[in-house]
């Protein structure tokens, strides 16, 4: 699983080989016409990616409830036949790789999950443990209002899972993005964050040509990634109208057999509650 880096700062240091291949990054750039344009497309990159992968590419996420614990039955009996369930909106929910798992685990929530891409949204409906008396999947671009997009009108969230999703968005969206999923979410409601940090392997990785501007790459599939520091992460959240409950780097060690390869991962990650009393200037 690798270490958790409780309260610190900076990321992973980077090795003299690391910081030369981020030093070449700058030799090309992409152009600002290029990196516009394929922003400007993203939902027919996301469609594409989703057309060539289906539903093959991504890993099921089973690790979501031992690093979220807000995620698990509660030990609470308030809930009775009559009460209504907790609600939990995924967003990003792609072809149900973080959601499947969590009914399995027999989870007290109703999920809703929505994702950017259409076509996403059809394989999740596709799956064989789709059921409408668990979970409701719709489309939905989050820089616009989400509420009017759910299924149940009014409904509003007790959780909202944001994981490897704000940095998809382009970086002029993230404040508008995040008001957004806080104006989703009942008071007292929890968003439950990871994404890429700063130095991650990912990052490091990419080769001249890929690099739009400091901490945003353009990927080979014309989807782009955003990667985070905490301090500006938390001044986006607080902007937002949320309260930090607890925000760290971690780590975490990645192992393919197959490509004989092992990678230190580096994300952030977060839990938000929103909270009207916040003053947010």
């Amino acid at each position: 699983m690798g270490d958790v880096w409780e309260g610190k700062t900076q990321g992973r240091s980077l090795s003299e080989e690391e910081q030369s291949r981020l030093s070449r990054q700058d030799e090309r750039r992409v152009n600002e016409f290029k990196a516009n344009k394929f922003q400007r497309e993203a939902q027919k990159h996301w469609d594409l990616f989703y057309k060539r992968n289906t539903t093959n590419f991504f890993k099921d996420r089973h690790w979501t409830t031992r690093e979220f614990q807000d995620l698990l039955p509660s030990s609470d009996d308030s809930h009775g036949t009559d009460s209504p369930r907790p609600t939990l909106l995924e967003l990003g929910c792609g072809v149900g790789n973080f959601v499947f798992p969590l009914i399995e685990e027999d989870t007290s929530l109703f999920i809703y999950a929505c994702d950017f891409s259409p076509r996403a949204v059809e394989l999740l409906k596709a799956h064989s443990k789709y059921n409408e008396d668990h979970i409701k999947a719709f489309q939905c671009d989050i820089t616009q209002s989400i509420t009017p997009r759910v299924p149940d009108p009014g409904q509003k969230m007790d959780l909202v899972s944001m994981v490897f999703v704000l940095s998809a968005l382009r970086p002029c969206d993230f404040d508008v993005a995040l008001r957004n999923v806080c104006d989703c979410m009942k008071e007292g409601g929890v968003l439950l964050f990871r994404d890429y940090a700063v130095n991650d392997m990912a990052m490091v990785r990419f080769g001249p040509g890929h690099k739009i501007r400091d901490q945003l790459y353009l990927r080979q599939d014309g989807t782009t990634s955003y990667f985070f520091e905490i301090e500006f992460l938390r001044d986006l959240m607080t902007r937002a109208g949320f309260k930090v409950l607890h925000l760290d780097y971690i780590q975490r060690k990645t192992v393919n057999k197959k490509e004989n390869v092992d990678a230190e991962r580096l994300f952030v990650q977060g839990r938000f509650l929103k909270s009207t009393k916040i003053i947010v200037k």
